[in-house]
């Protein structure tokens, strides 16, 4: 009688445990969603001071009066540097298209695709030298 009882009891969970499942739900294909591009203006936006350890920014300073002083005249301007004024790189050797430049000879910069005489910035102090 036991064993009639649970083998009822096991069939009628069995049964309850049997549904019918649901349908997968359906995939519609829907657009992706444009959003409108921002116009940039002709101008970037004017930063904002940043305050320095929590201190907001002062006033704006003023602008002095203009003063009545006759200027003196303008200092001359520096002439602009040939090309020969401009030292040249030292090649590496066994390492062809890398030299090292005269304003810091402890890094190599490459000038690979450069011709000779080609003037180069180099990347580390912003001077130009020339390629050899």
């Amino acid at each position: 009688m036991k064993f009639s009882l649970s083998l009822g009891l096991f069939s009628l969970f069995a049964l309850s445990a049997c549904e019918i499942d649901e349908p997968p739900p359906r995939r519609t294909n829907r657009p992706v969603a444009k959003y409108p591009t921002q116009a940039q203006s002709q101008y970037p936006a004017e930063p904002q001071p940043f305050p320095q350890d929590g201190i907001p920014p002062g006033p704006a300073p003023t602008i002095p009066e203009p003063s009545t002083e006759v200027p003196s005249a303008p200092a001359p301007a520096a002439p602009p540097t040939a090309k020969g004024d401009y030292p040249y790189g030292v090649p590496v050797p066994g390492k062809p298209g890398f030299v090292r430049s005269p304003y810091s000879p402890d890094k190599m910069t490459d000038v690979r695709g450069y011709a000779p005489g080609t003037e180069v910035k180099d990347p580390y102090t912003q001077k130009i030298f020339l390629v050899p």
